[in-house]
């Protein structure tokens, strides 16, 4: 049996330095208590664009480029190193991490932002990243659309496992790709907390014969800093629940194994096999011996697709 933690915390929004500073210390916690992976929420760096859902596309224009600006600035360029404080952590503390962030692209634009995930190994490595395949509804004002590159399962000492960031689980192609790496850890951090979701998560759980971890993040309007733009208009109410979290987990055929506990921040943990995976993907295997892939294929195309290619002397 292994240990996962999950963390349900709220990030401190639109501070990079200060959201890594919490993640370092989550990640250190989950180590000392003997967790050997450790999974937090989507986009918990620098936070999670709430304001997208209560501002309106055409008329808030003003509000969306002042927050913009400062997203811009407290994203994550992986290019230029922002992720190697915790890559350092994880290697010191030997625990494998899951992390969502705001990912500012650093490579040709450098003003684009993406919804992304990091796996990083117990060695300090990063084992994949992955950029939300379609941002959800209003996040389209915010986040650029992901390639297939970071649609990997990779092995870690808690088995094998991948990513599909909240809404990208409705994508039956996508979750199909997870399946076919032979699954045995099913992420899917989120800023979903609905009772839909759960069942999303549970049928999940059943289709793939994996377990399932939803970890989104608990927030109040008093986690709203006091130099958020604007924020007596997007967030007027310091005691509001912007988000109760209700993270859970889904063992393989859809047992829920650590029921939903929203509106409070919390740090939980589940013991896990990952052999109970294969197990149940004896009667239902849906990569597999339930594929019929002499009918169906399916095809992903794993490269990048630069905006450019310069040819110089």
């Amino acid at each position: 049996m292994m240990k996962i933690a999950v963390a349900q915390v709220a990030p401190v929004l639109l501070d990079k330095e200060a959201s890594i500073a919490k993640a370092v210390s989550i990640i250190e916690e989950a180590a000392n208590s003997g967790a050997q992976l450790v999974v937090l929420p989507e986009c918990f760096i620098p936070g999670y664009p709430s304001w997208s859902w209560r501002l309106k596309p055409g008329a808030d224009m003003g509000y969306y480029n002042d927050i913009h600006a400062s997203l811009l600035k407290n994203a994550v360029d992986v290019s230029a190193g922002d992720l190697s404080v915790l890559l350092q952590t994880a290697k010191d503390c030997c625990i494998s991490v899951s992390i969502g962030f705001n990912e500012r692209e650093g490579d040709f634009s450098r003003a684009t932002i993406f919804n992304s995930n990091a796996l990083i190994s117990h060695e300090g490595k990063l084992l994949n990243l992955h950029r939300k395949l379609m941002p959800t509804n209003p996040e389209r004002m915010i986040h650029g659309i992901g390639d297939a590159r970071g649609l990997r399962v990779v092995d870690t000492p808690v088995g094998r496992v991948g990513v599909l960031i909240c809404w990208e689980s409705y994508m039956p192609l996508a979750r199909y790709s997870m399946y076919a790496q032979g699954i045995d850890i099913y992420l899917a951090p989120t800023w979903d907390s609905s009772d839909l979701w759960q069942s999303t998560l549970q049928h999940i759980a059943r289709e793939g014969g994996c377990y399932v971890v939803g970890a989104a993040s608990c927030m109040y309007g008093k986690d709203v800093p006091s130099n958020f733009p604007h924020r007596e208009k997007i967030f007027p109410d310091e005691s509001e629940c912007i988000n109760p979290g209700n993270a859970s987990v889904y063992a393989p055929g859809g047992k829920c194994i650590s029921e939903p506990q929203g509106g409070v921040e919390r740090l939980f943990y589940v013991e896990i096999d990952s052999a109970m995976a294969a197990k149940a993907r004896r009667s239902l295997d849906a990569a597999g011996h339930y594929s019929r892939s002499d009918i169906f294929q399916l095809e992903v195309i794993r490269k990048a697709f630069p905006p450019i290619k310069f040819h110089d002397d």
